[in-house]
């Protein structure tokens, strides 16, 4: 029973549903399936099962210092399976490819990786300060794990070892980043931008001067359509409400541009409501992406084309964050407190 509403040009259907970190009678207004046993605090990370595997389990990590796992079943409905706990808010969480385990990054300075078939889990990377980033890396000639922290450096394990295969120095603390092979892509404070190229070893490919004139908030990278799926920019959400489209090698400066989201619409004594971007997710057949901002509302877009495809109703809080499954073909968002009220 899939949620009518389309999905990008194809027409093609999705189903759609949320955690909700609020009390049950909080409103629903897409009358989305809400998974059942939600965190008890608010969701910072979710990701979905890589297609080695046939069924969706959603994997979720929340600042109660929990990460979840939900087999979706075709209906919708969820199937809680198996919890994890770590020693702080769990930051981000990622799939090994072959489905078998799970990546936990955490606040508390560590990363351990969860064996779904044991349900074990085992410390394989450390850091000075909170992990903010976790990415499983399968290239040809190596697999490893790439870390993001606010100790100002990005490093790179092979999870059979204590040390790290390699440590980058970063210009700022570790605020986001994302991975497509062979490309990676990482956000630091003060607005750096820096795409690493992860074939033979990982090292610097160019810095590039931030599109955008706040804080970034989420970064995903896009694949070149024309050709073979390679990866060929990112799309960079900031806390003011926009996002910025960039290629890597651009064909024209025109290529590259900025658009604005989140915002309310009319205006209050002159001013307008700005909200943050929280997280980018591209659809992995159509190439479309999802927006989610502090303003609880998901946008889908076409960049292409340069155009707004569908805006979700206001929730009662803000989406933390959001995830599309291997096929696209189901959407999950999280409706949590996420701090932007806080002055």
């Amino acid at each position: 029973m899939f949620n009518p509403s389309t999905f990008g040009s194809s027409g093609s259907s999705f189903t759609g549903f949320g955690l909700s970190t609020t009390t049950p009678a909080t409103a629903n207004p897409m009358k989305d399936f809400e998974v059942v046993n939600p965190p008890d605090d608010s969701v910072q990370c979710m990701a979905f099962s890589p297609p080695s595997i046939p069924q969706d389990f959603l994997v979720a990590g929340s600042w109660d210092n929990n990460v979840r796992c939900w087999e979706v079943q075709r209906d919708g409905k969820t199937i809680g399976k198996a919890q994890q706990t770590m020693g702080g808010p769990v930051m981000d969480v990622a799939w090994h490819d072959d489905g078998s385990k799970v990546f936990m990054a955490s606040a508390d300075k560590t990363v351990h990786c969860w064996d779904l078939g044991s349900n074990q889990k085992m410390q394989v990377a450390q850091h000075d300060a909170p992990v903010k980033t976790v990415h499983w890396i399968k290239a040809p000639t190596y697999s490893c794990i790439m870390t993001g922290s606010w100790d100002k450096t990005l490093k790179f394990w092979d999870t059979r070892s204590a040390q790290p295969i390699m440590t980058i120095n970063l210009p700022e603390r570790c605020y986001c980043a994302d991975v497509e092979y062979p490309m990676a892509v990482v956000g630091t404070a003060n607005r750096h931008l820096i795409v690493y190229q992860l074939e033979g070893q990982p090292q610097e490919f160019k810095q590039i001067e931030s599109p955008l004139k706040y804080q970034h908030r989420c970064v995903a990278i896009f694949k070149d359509k024309k050709g073979a799926g390679a990866p060929a920019g990112f799309a960079l959400g900031s806390v003011e409400g926009r996002v910025a489209i960039q290629y890597i090698v651009a064909a024209s400066p025109r290529d590259n541009f900025t658009f604005k989201c989140h915002r309310s619409n009319g205006t209050s004594n002159g001013f307008q409501d700005i909200y943050a971007v929280n997280d980018i997710k591209f659809h992995p057949v159509h190439g479309t992406l999802s927006t989610v901002g502090s303003d609880g509302r998901f946008s889908f877009w076409d960049k292409d084309a340069r155009t707004k495809l569908k805006n979700s109703e206001a929730m009662e809080q803000p989406i933390s964050c959001c995830a599309f499954s291997h096929n696209g073909q189901i959407f999950a968002y999280a409706v949590s407190y996420d701090w932007s009220k806080v002055s």
